[in-house]
C-alpha cells in the first residue's frame, strides 16, 4: 500500500523509536512503558525508557496505551491464490508451492491484517507427499522470489541444476500427509498400510540418492527426497488420529527426518509417545462446527497437555480453514483450556520460527533480529483486541487507520481459489 512505501523511506533514512507501549518480547519478560528501537530493517534495542537510549536523530512514535509484540509466524497456510493440490503421483517431492503463489493476490494483504509477518505456504494434503512448501516473509513484493526466506544448501549443486535462488538454497520444507485425505483410487493408497509403505519406499529412495551422490544428478525428485532424509528440508506432516501420529513417529525414528506434526487432533491420546523424544506439534484450533470425521476428537486442551509434557507447541491457521485475521484467538482459546499465556504467545511467534529454523531472524523482539512486529489495541489475548499496525522489516505493511486497512481487517470471507480446500479439507 502507499503508506508502506512512504514509511519505507523513513525507516531506511533514520532510526525509529516506538515508545510507551507494553512490550511482549516473548523471549524475555514483558516491559511496561517500553521502547523498541528500530534502525532500517533491524531491531536495535528493546527495554524500558530508562534502559534504552534513544538517538537524537531518531523519529519517535508514541504508542502509549498500546501493546507491541513480534510478528506472528504461521506454520501452515494456503494463501497466495494458488491451486495447492495436484495429482501427478502419490509422491511428488519436486513440486513446489513457490510456483503457484501470486504475489498480487489479496489474501497476502489480508493475513497482514491479522498480524502475520511470516508464513509457511503449503501444498495440500491430497497426496502422501504433496510437494515443497514456501517460507515467505509478507513484504510488499513484485515477484515471488522477493518473499522467500531461504537457507544455503549443505552442498552446492553443479550446473545446470544450480540456477535461480530457489535452486541454490532451501526456501521451505516438504509437505507430507497420512490419514483419510490422501486415500483414493487408482495408484493412490486405499489404506493406511499402503500409505505407510509408499512413504517408506520414498524415503528409502532418498537414502539411496544420498549414498549415490545426488549432487551429481539433475533428478529433481531424488534431490527433493535427499533433502528430506538429510534434514535440510523439514517435513511438515498432516495428521489427525492417534494411530496416524504413531506411524509418523516410527518413520522419524527409522529415517532420522526433521518433522513437525500438523493438526494432531488426537495428540491428547498419545502425549507420552510425543514426549518420549519431543517432536514439535503445530496445532489448529477450529472453533466452528463441522469438519472431517478424523478430527471430531480434536481437543482444546491439546496445547496445555503438550506444554506440560515438554513438547514444543505452535498454532497455525490452515488459512482459509481458519481466517488469518483471527489467528490471535487460537492462543486465547488454548489459554482458556489450560495453556499458560506465555507458552501461548510463544506458540504464535518464537516456537513456529524454530520449527522453520528461522529463529535467528524472527519470532521475538530481540536486538539483531528482523524488525517484524505488531501494534495491538490491547493485550494480545483479549477478545476485544485488534491489530492496529503490522510491520515487516521496519516497514508498515498494514495500517487499520487507513481506508484500505479497514477494508482488509473487516471485509468479508476470504476468496477461496480451490473449493476442495473448504469442501473436504484436502488443503489442510
Amino acid at each position: 500500500m502507499a503508506l508502506g512505501w512512504l514509511w519505507s523511506a523513513v525507516a531506511l533514512a533514520s532510526p525509529v523509536a516506538y515508545v510507551g507501549a507494553t512490550l511482549h518480547p516473548v523471549d524475555a519478560p514483558n516491559v511496561e512503558d517500553g521502547v523498541l528501537l528500530v534502525d532500517g530493517s533491524t531491531i536495535q534495542a528493546v527495554g524500558s525508557r530508562a534502559a534504552v537510549a534513544v538517538p537524537a536523530d531518531a523519529k519517535v512514535v508514541d504508542l502509549t496505551g498500546k501493546h507491541l509484540m513480534p510478528g506472528l509466524v504461521d506454520t501452515h497456510s494456503h494463501v497466495g491464490g494458488g491451486q495447492y493440490n495436484d495429482a501427478l503421483a502419490p509422491i511428488q517431492p519436486a513440486l513446489s508451492a513457490i510456483d503457484t503463489i501470486d504475489v498480487s493476490h489479496d489474501s497476502l494483504k489480508r493475513v497482514r491484517a491479522g498480524g502475520v509477518t511470516t508464513a509457511n505456504v503449503m501444498p495440500g494434503s491430497g497426496k502422501l507427499m504433496g510437494g515443497q512448501t514456501a517460507y515467505i516473509k509478507l513484504r510488499d513484493a513484485r515477484v515471488v522470489d522477493d518473499l522467500l526466506m531461504c537457507i544455503p544448501r549443505q552442498e552446492p549443486l553443479p550446473a545446470p541444476v544450480d540456477g535461480p535462488l530457489r535452486r541454490r538454497e532451501i526456501c521451505g520444507g516438504m509437505k507430507m500427509a497420512n490419514g483419510t485425505n490422501p486415500q483414493g483410487g487408482g495408484g493412490d493408497p486405499r489404506s493406511r498400510m499402503g500409505a505407510a509403505y509408499l512413504q517408506r519406499a520414498a524415503l528409502t529412495r532418498g537414502v539411496e540418492a544420498v549414498e549415490a551422490g545426488v549432487s551429481a544428478t539433475a533428478d529433481l525428485e531424488a534431490l527433493g527426497l535427499s533433502e528430506v532424509v538429510t534434514g535440510q528440508r523439514t517435513v511438515h506432516f498432516h495428521t489427525h488420529r492417534g494411530d496416524d501420529i504413531v506411524t509418523i513417529l516410527a518413520l522419524r525414528r527409522e529415517f532420522g527426518i526433521d518433522v513437525v506434526l500438523h493438526h494432531v487432533s488426537e495428540a491428547w491420546k498419545v502425549v507420552d509417545a510425543l514426549a518420549a523424544d519431543p517432536v514439535p506439534c503445530s496445532l489448529i484450533v477450529v472453533d466452528a462446527p463441522g469438519g472431517k470425521e478424523e478430527a471430531q476428537q480434536l481437543a482444546l486442551h491439546n496445547g496445555a497437555m503438550l506444554e506440560a509434557a515438554g513438547v514444543p507447541v505452535a498454532f497455525h491457521t490452515d488459512d482459509p480453514i481458519t481466517d488469518s485475521r483471527l489467528f490471535l484467538r487460537s492462543a486465547g482459546l488454548a489459554v482458556r483450556a489450560g495453556m499458560s499465556p506465555e507458552a501461548a504467545l510463544a506458540a504464535l511467534t518464537l516456537v513456529p520460527a524454530r520449527m522453520m529454523h528461522l529463529e535467528h531472524r524472527i519470532g521475538s523482539l530481540t536486538p539483531g533480529k528482523d524488525a517484524d512486529f505488531v501494534v495491538l489495541s490491547g493485550p494480545p489475548l483479549s477478545v476485544w483486541t485488534h491489530v492496529d499496525q503490522t510491520f515487516v522489516e521496519g516497514v508498515p505493511v498494514f495500517d487499520r487507520a487507513t481506508a484500505e486497512g479497514e477494508r482488509l481487517a473487516t471485509g468479508g470471507a476470504p476468496e477461496v481459489s480451490s473449493p476442495d480446500i473448504l469442501h473436504d479439507h484436502r488443503g489442510d
